[in-house]
Parts: structure tokens; C-alpha cells; sequence
């Protein structure tokens, strides 16, 4: 059986979002997903290439956008 790219990021996309309950993640939800540290998710988020939104000192990032990244950042390494 094939799995196809588009379907793992939309079963993953739908289970954050039931998960959370929120379209958007912050840090803090960040950290619960990956199992890093408060310093790691903060440094993730601060990172350039990192699809984050900006609103004030606040930095928030899109179920979609983090699922997209986080799969497309495994499959580099």
C-alpha cells in the first residue's frame, strides 16, 4: 500500500487541529508536538526559515504552514 505526501499531511494537519482545538500553535503548543524544551521550540520559532506570524512580541504559526515545515524539514535529514 503507497502512502501519498498529501494524505499524511492532511490526516496530521486534522489531528493537530482536533487535538488543540486551535488553527493556530504557539510555543508553548509547539514544545507539547515535539517534546523540546521551552529554549528549543523559542529558537525554532525564532528561526528565519521557520513559517511563523508575527503579531507584536508574540510569534504564532498555522497548523498547515507547521505540519507542511515539520514534514518537509524530516524528509532533508
Amino acid at each position: 500500500m503507497e502512502i501519498k505526501a498529501e494524505e499524511l499531511i492532511s490526516s496530521e494537519i486534522k489531528r493537530i487541529t482536533d487535538k488543540f482545538g486551535k488553527e493556530y500553535l504557539d510555543y508553548s503548543d509547539i514544545m507539547k508536538i515535539t517534546g523540546l524544551g521551552r529554549d528549543n521550540a523559542r529558537a525554532i520559532m525564532s528561526n528565519i526559515d521557520f513559517p511563523k506570524i508575527k503579531i507584536g512580541k508574540r510569534r504564532i504559526v498555522s497548523v498547515s504552514a507547521f505540519v507542511v515545515w515539520q514534514f518537509t524539514n524530516e524528509i532533508k535529514r
